[in-house]
């Protein structure tokens, strides 16, 4: 582990640490649980506190299978205690606002039995809430089809399908079975082209190949097209590029490809992720050099681009439409309010200028087990003529 590294895992350790002990302190005296009860729900903090840190570090740290079993416990321990923090901050706040409002009117509420049915509500809320969203997150992404207008659309390509699918995170809790199921979805749909936007793995080509083996019988005529994401800077991007080669996937690394459906140049280009450049100088995100060379009377003109800032740059050079993923569409609440503060758009599709730009909701999960609010999806888009 690298001293960046280290010194964030600390940060996060110490962090945690102080948001178990918030919870402890505002939810258990106000349960009423009694001397073996509150015993046992110190516990249980202490175990998440433990488990939630060794289940991030199980899978670079202990061997098959106990490293996987070790991170599904104290990945859904994490998913757990994060709705159970959320809804302690979002408890606390209503209490204080209802203590405001009855200043002023000289009554007083029976506030011992209102903290503890709420404080129980907290603790049932955050479990349902984790295993619905364990349901939700493991059963395979549905399909959501989208039709996009591009003005000055040949007639001949009004209905040219391009099935997307982007932030699977191949890894601890997620192997070769749900990525068998995606790729026949995909395959299911006869898609003219498919797109994968990023962010495919969590782990060394040596712990995965074998699990990201079915992506290599995806199909499509007019071919399957990857993008890098961050996730694929984390897990060593050379040896991934290399092997999803091998399975016959066109990686597009600030490049494109000419096709010609019904004989009508088309555009398909690909950047490197937008923080690409910081892991490796070389792999600067470029979507100028992505077109560069492209014939001018190609049309539409398609960017891959796992995240969604890299629109700004596409609208500008002419692009009709960047596909992109990263943000999950937040995954679970509340996260989906703080992609905002990085990302210009959350989820679905949008329109910058003259550009379209659609952002997958993902068709895996990172982390937690846990989708809540925002569905994983394969995405199949219809180019429309307008």
């Amino acid at each position: 582990m690298s001293l960046r590294q280290s010194t964030f895992f600390l940060r996060f350790l110490t962090l945690g640490a102080l948001a178990h002990v918030y919870v402890g302190a505002r939810l258990i005296p106000d349960a009423l649980l009694g001397g073996a009860g509150s015993a046992a729900a110190i516990l249980l903090l202490a175990l998440s506190c433990i488990l939630i840190p060794l289940g991030m570090l199980a899978r670079s740290s202990m061997h098959a299978p106990w490293g996987d079993r070790n991170a599904w416990v104290g990945l859904f321990a994490m998913g757990l205690f994060s709705s159970l923090f959320v809804l302690t901050v979002i408890r606390d706040a209503l209490l204080l606002l209802g203590w405001l409002a009855t200043l002023p009117l000289d009554v007083s509420p029976p506030w011992r039995a209102l903290r503890q049915v709420s404080a129980w509500a907290v603790a049932l809320l955050a479990l349902c809430g984790t295993l619905v969203g364990l349901v939700n997150a493991r059963r395979r992404a549905r399909i959501v089809d989208v039709d996009v207008p591009i003005s000055n659309l040949p007639p001949d390509l009004d209905g040219f399908t391009i099935v997307q699918i982007s932030d699977i995170h191949v890894g601890p809790t997620i192997k070769r079975n749900y990525v068998r199921a995606i790729v026949d979805a995909v395959n299911g749909l006869l898609p003219d082209m498919v797109a994968i936007t990023g962010d495919v793995v969590d782990g060394s080509v040596e712990q995965l190949a074998a699990h990201t083996r079915p992506l290599g019988d995806l199909r499509a005529p007019y071919g399957v097209y990857l993008v890098t994401g961050n996730h694929e800077y984390y897990s060593g991007v050379t040896p991934w590029v290399a092997e999803f080669r091998r399975l016959g996937l066109r990686v597009l690394m600030n490049e494109h490809a000419v096709i010609h459906p019904l004989g009508l140049p088309m555009v398909v280009a690909g950047v490197t992720d937008y923080g690409a450049g910081a892991y490796d100088p070389r792999h600067g995100s470029s979507p100028a050099g992505a077109l560069a060379g492209a014939p001018a009377d190609a049309r539409p003109r398609i960017l891959l681009a796992h995240q969604p800032r890299s629109a700004a740059a596409a609208e500008a050079l002419g692009f009709n439409l960047q596909l992109s993923g990263h943000t999950h569409g937040g995954q679970f609440f509340p996260w989906g309010y703080f992609v905002r503060f990085q990302q210009p758009y959350t989820a679905g599709l949008h329109r910058l200028g003259n550009m379209w730009v659609y952002v997958s909701r993902g068709t895996g999960y990172w982390g937690p087990p846990k989708r809540l609010g925002a569905p994983s999806e394969i995405t199949r888009l219809r180019l429309r003529s307008c």
